[in-house]
């Protein structure tokens, strides 16, 4: 049957992939063999419409549809359609009237129709050969065009377009029904999530406007003629207008030829203002006014006599030579009495300040090893929250009003040290953890190497820069100068300048724990955000350079070696704040003093972990101390309300000189001077004082 041949034809059909795999969609009911052989066609039937007219046809059909249609109301039932007759259950009743029962509408259809019908009934009639049934049959699936299901154009309008006042009245309308529509029951309020435009920027280039000055020179003959001309009558205008005509023309050569002269004037005088002559010899007369301005207060730091001072000399020893032998001895002694009764002070004599220094913090001042005129001053904050860019300037004793050397830093500047190998390299530590070196021979303002991009840096800021020359203890390539550097990461490391800046670490600061917890063994429960100590600050034996002392955050300083990187020689406990100084006594190498933000300034033993005197005058927070260089006894103190000058040998409970600041200004930092008896104090106005140590009684021992 028919019905046989095409379900024998669907069942070979096969999909294949390009890769050759079966793909063919599996059908979800599979009709039985078996009962498609009693399944006859419904109105296709050869039987029923063989030799049949159309009138019989549509008679025959009409018949079908009523007898089906009263038939489906009986159950199971016997129908006959010709010759042939069908039985069927209940179960294939429900499926042939679901296929047998057509719609009124289709009926005219149908009807009109039925010589398509009858053609493809001839279609069918084909006869399926084996070989048909089992060739292969290849169908290529294609992709059909895209159907948009939703497309929601854009609602955003530029403010410049012409429908941005009706969005925005549009918007505003929608605002006050929402407004209204808060108090109603039925109000939902609903979050959703949108896409922000896109930002555009526009750019626009335009030419530099250039301005250019141009003049003319007119003589007090050309106003006259000038305003005579305008006077004159037509008949007198035309023969003067002839004769203002010539004198114009000269006029304009004349004011041409000037403004030659003047262009060439010009160009003259710019080539002479930049030629390095002239610079050289501005450079001379600036030191030459400077010296002559500040003579007085140079030669006082400077030590040497006034210009009146040597012919008063003079005519005092005449008057003497001239006085008669009755004076007495005890005259004499008054008065040198009330000579030796003048008290120890300091006198100002001038300061660093320009307006590049105004508002920075003075940080650290150092000397040039080669050049004692030559002082280095370093200006950051020190607190996190007021940190801003930093500054490094080169001062010099010829020009007090003006840095020689300006080096602007991108972090606040927090220590610098000038090399004594090479006096011309600058080191400088800055508040980020950068080590820079810069060459002051040079007029260029960049760094010639910097630990910025070094793997190794430090991650906190560098308190402390020093050069350090090793030929103790140290072989091959460790001889010579090195840089040491102290951070608030913990690490005391040593830079090397061969091809670039290196660094190793000399020594990691461990924190340790106080001798009350190791006598009592008590243990700490709380733990620790880091087992490093941030180091403060150090200072190498002033005899032995393998040995250094280190002072760190928690109040403890450590005594190490160059040859030990992790373990500590000694351990010196006695301060209850930050160490921010530790400073060896140059003459008896055995004592060293360090100050703390717990107010105190103690002096130490080399060889005794207690301290031998403590000095505690104020309740500031000691900021710096010094050592004089010409004297065992006597050293500087520097906290944020008073610099302090001690003489051991006078008093061990009082300072001996005692100054204080302007109103709103701290002290920060102090260093003496070389060679000359003057001290200068650095403070928080970016202002660095020098001041000349008055009647200071130099004691006669080396030795504390």
């Amino acid at each position: 049957t028919l019905d046989k041949i095409i379900y024998c034809c669907y069942l070979n059909i096969q999909v294949f992939d390009e890769q050759g795999k079966d793909v063919t969609p599996r059908p979800l009911y599979r009709p039985e063999p078996n009962a498609s052989l009693h399944k006859q066609s419904k109105i296709l039937s050869t039987q029923d419409f063989s030799g049949a007219t159309g009138s019989d046809f549509l008679s025959s059909l009409s018949t079908h549809q009523t007898s089906g249609i009263n038939a489906s109301l009986v159950g199971p039932f016997s129908r006959t359609y010709g010759s042939s007759s069908i039985s069927k259950s209940t179960i294939s009743t429900t499926e042939s009237m679901a296929d047998e029962i057509v719609e009124p509408g289709s009926r005219r259809d149908t009807a009109i129709s039925l010589s398509d019908v009858q053609v493809r009934r001839d279609e069918i009639r084909e006869q399926l050969t084996k070989e048909d049934i089992d060739r292969r049959v290849d169908i290529y699936l294609t992709e059909t065009e895209t159907i948009w299901l939703l497309d929601m154009p854009t609602v955003m309008v530029s403010v410049e377009s012409e429908d941005a006042e009706k969005l925005q009245e549009r918007n505003k309308i929608y605002i006050e029904l929402c407004k209204n529509k808060a108090g109603n029951d039925c109000f939902v309020e609903r979050m959703m999530q949108t896409l922000n435009g896109a930002p555009k920027n526009k750019e626009m280039q335009c030419d530099k406007i250039l301005m250019e000055d141009k003049g003319m020179m007119a003589t007090s003959w050309d106003l006259y003629d000038s305003f005579n001309a305008l006077e004159t009558t037509l008949t007198s205008s035309i023969t003067e207008r002839s004769k203002s005509i010539a004198s114009s023309s000269i006029i304009d050569l004349e004011s041409v030829i000037l403004a030659r002269i003047h262009e060439e004037e010009e160009d003259h005088s710019e080539a002479i203002l930049k030629s390095e002559k002239f610079q050289q010899d501005l450079f001379f007369m600036e030191r030459v006014l400077m010296e002559n301005v500040f003579q007085p207060k140079l030669a006082a730091y400077r030590q040497l006599p006034e210009e009146g001072e040597e012919g008063e000399e003079e005519e005092e020893e005449e008057e003497e030579q001239k006085e008669t032998a009755v004076s007495s001895s005890i005259l004499l002694d008054l008065s040198e009495a009330q000579e030796e009764i003048l008290p120890p002070s300091l006198e100002r004599l001038w300061s660093y300040t320009c307006e590049w220094s105004d508002g920075h913090n003075v940080s650290s001042m150092a000397w040039n090893k080669l050049n004692p005129d030559l002082l280095a001053v370093g200006y950051g904050q020190f607190g996190f929250k007021e940190q801003k860019k930093g500054l490094a300037c080169c001062w010099s004793l010829k020009n007090p009003m003006w840095p020689e050397r300006i080096y602007q830093c991108d972090h606040g500047v927090t220590a610098l040290d000038f090399s004594l190998a090479n006096p011309n390299l600058l080191a400088v530590g800055m508040y980020n953890g950068t080590v820079a070196v810069y060459n002051v021979q040079t007029h260029n303002t960049t760094a010639v190497l910097d630990s910025s991009e070094s793997f190794d840096k430090h991650i906190g800021p560098v308190w402390q820069v020093k050069w350090i020359e090793q030929d103790r203890g140290t072989t091959g390539d460790d001889k010579g100068e090195i840089l040491i550097s102290v951070s608030a990461d913990g690490r005391i490391t040593k830079w090397l300048i061969r091809k670039g800046l290196g660094c190793t670490d000399l020594m990691k600061l461990k924190r340790t724990a106080s001798e009350r917890k190791k006598l009592t063994g008590e243990k700490k429960s709380e733990a620790l955000i880091s087992r490093q100590a941030p180091g403060m600050c150090f200072d190498f034996h002033p005899r032995d350079t393998n040995i250094y002392l280190a002072g760190t955050e928690e109040g403890h300083i450590h005594k190490c070696s160059c040859s030990y990187n992790e373990q500590f020689l000694e351990t010196y406990r006695a301060h209850k704040g930050p160490v921010y100084k530790i400073a060896w006594n140059p003459f008896s190498t055995d004592m060293f003093l360090s100050c703390s933000a717990d107010w105190s300034i103690i002096l130490w033993r080399q060889d005794s972990v207690r301290p031998i005197l403590t000095f505690s005058s104020t309740t500031n927070v000691v900021h710096d101390i010094m050592w004089s260089p010409k004297s065992a006894f006597v050293f500087a103190a520097v906290n944020e309300g008073q610099v302090e000058i001690w003489d051991l040998s006078v008093s061990t409970l009082d300072p001996l000189i005692v100054t204080f600041p302007n109103p709103g200004v701290k002290f920060t930092t102090v260093l003496f001077a070389r060679n000359t008896d003057c001290i200068l104090i650095g403070d928080s106005n970016g202002t660095v004082s020098v001041y000349e140590l008055r009647n200071m009684i130099a004691s006669d021992s080396n030795k504390v």
